[in-house]
């Protein structure tokens, strides 16, 4: 993998993960998250040993802990029953995801293709899940969690849903594919929407201001490289390469949306808890 891929995966397992599942505010995830490290550490150093079968038992160790965060999704869902709402379907998105990215890890690190697709195919999963899937769900869980009105309902189930759809995309075609970029971009631009609102809103300090405004105004562009190149492997037209999509989609989407929307987001619990309207479900 790249030094530049390697570098936004470990962002994901070692801070973005445990960071998340803190801002839950779910204590059946507590124990997970303390354990986290124990998974997280052995898939980062993973990513930089060669393929091999060392590579490939630290990697198992990553999925290891993230099919036991996966396992949380299906009780949420029970315990949420009728009233599983659209923050409740987002946090479930998260929490399965990381599995995803896992399973992508363990298959490239041992030097296999996994459903007939290539080993650069797979190490671009890994943070595609971390991020796309995780960090985008989670955090437009939260927004639900606190906008009122059809606006955050549709960001909480379109994220989601658009995540699902480019998953079904890698088996089908590229067509497909497109169109879950399409249904992402939406949710997103509307998370990126309601997080602009947050920003602005009355009554916030100066850094959480900016963290916000710029998570928001950083999904403009991200989501853009995202549908252009969704486009341009549907149709044939020209399109960033896979390398230029990781150092300007991943890079922003990683440390401009992520990072900033999560460093907001504890920020807002620790200093502002009255605002949040309580956990993501």
């Amino acid at each position: 993998m790249p030094a530049l891929v390697n570098a936004i995966v470990m962002l994901g397992m070692l801070v973005v993960v445990p960071a998340g599942l803190r801002l839950t505010g779910r204590q059946e995830l507590d124990r997970i998250r303390r354990l986290w490290p124990l998974f997280a550490v052995p898939g980062a150093v993973a990513l930089w040993l060669p393929r091999s079968t060392a590579a490939t038992a630290l990697a198992c160790c990553y999925a290891l802990g993230a099919v036991l965060l996966a396992l949380h999704a299906p009780r949420r869902a029970v315990r949420g029953g009728r009233d599983l709402g659209p923050a409740a379907f987002a946090l479930i998105t998260a929490l399965v995801t990381p599995a995803v990215a896992a399973i992508a890890l363990v298959a490239e690190r041992s030097g296999h293709e996994l459903f007939g697709f290539g080993l650069d195919i797979l190490a671009l999963t890994v943070p595609h899940f971390h991020f796309a899937g995780f960090a985008a769900a989670l955090i437009a869980g939260l927004v639900c969690g606190v906008s009122d009105g059809p606006a955050g309902r549709f960001a909480a189930l379109s994220v989601p849903l658009g995540t699902l759809l480019v998953l079904v995309g890698y088996f089908l075609d590229d067509w497909a594919e497109l169109a879950g970029a399409l249904v992402s971009t939406a949710g997103m631009w509307t998370v990126g929407l309601l997080t602009w609102r947050m920003g602005r809103a009355d009554g916030r300090d100066r850094t959480t201001r900016l963290l916000l405004l710029a998570s928001a105004g950083v999904l403009v562009a991200t989501m853009l490289l995202a549908l252009s190149w969704a486009l341009g492997e549907a149709t044939g037209l020209p399109h960033p390469t896979l390398t230029w999509m990781a150092a300007t989609h991943g890079l922003g989407n990683a440390l401009g949306f992520a990072l900033c929307s999560l460093l907001a987001w504890r920020r807002i619990r620790t200093e502002e808890p009255d605002s949040t309207g309580g956990s993501t479900a």
